[in-house]
């Protein structure tokens, strides 16, 4: 059993997709572009709020409107990042049991870090000791740089040894590549088994009871 779970946020231990696709179709609402559905919205999530824009958005980073609309984006999403975001079922109960068995907890994620560490504080004040969201003006890259996780680790106080990352997409397995840490790929999130077994993923969990 691992001591140190670093943990991905979205679409592993929160299913946060309906908030998303309501900032995301908010955004282009109010900017005049056609929306998106839910299922592009999954497409388009994972490598951080600025992709998924990028990608939401005609153009992308080349539309004249691309900055203004990624504004009202972030804007809404910081208002509205709790409407329907819950945890995925047996997350709560599963991060007590680690917690119990003395184990630290981590989430590292692409999520703007307010949001980040908002969401953590709101759905586990008491299991999350560390939360780490995007924050490049502090010299933390997103992932799949290993930037994260290694302030989470550096902040939690240890070091990789018994130490695992569990995530839900392909994102999530380049990052724990690159941290050099194990990874545990989650089957309830984002990302379909096929996709996943096609990026390298190899070890599994079907429920989050698995993790104990």
């Amino acid at each position: 059993m691992y001591k140190v779970y670093i943990f991905d946020l979205d679409g592993t231990l929160l299913d946060t997709l309906g908030d998303l696709a309501a900032a995301v179709n908010y955004a282009l609402r109010e900017h005049g572009m056609p929306e998106h559905s839910i299922d592009d919205v999954r497409r388009f999530v994972g490598n951080g709020v600025r992709k998924l824009m990028e990608r939401a958005i005609p153009d992308g980073m080349a539309n004249p409107e691309f900055e203004a609309t990624f504004a009202t984006f972030r804007q809404y999403y910081m208002a509205h990042s709790l409407d329907t975001t819950r945890p995925y079922d047996g997350i709560p109960e599963t991060l007590a049991a680690l917690k119990t068995r003395g184990c630290r907890l981590a989430v590292v994620s692409n999520k703007m870090m307010a949001a980040t560490q908002e969401l953590c504080h709101y759905f586990f004040p008491d299991t999350i000791e560390v939360a780490i969201g995007e924050n490049e003006a502090e010299g933390i890259r997103k992932k799949p740089a290993p930037d994260t996780v290694f302030t989470a680790l550096r902040q939690l106080g240890v070091g990789k040894d018994d130490a695992v990352y569990v995530g839900d997409s392909d994102v999530d397995l380049e990052t724990a590549r690159q941290s050099g840490l194990p990874c545990i790929t989650v089957l309830w999130g984002f990302r379909d088994r096929d996709f996943l077994i096609k990026h390298g993923a190899k070890t599994f969990v079907s429920a989050p009871r698995e993790l104990l």
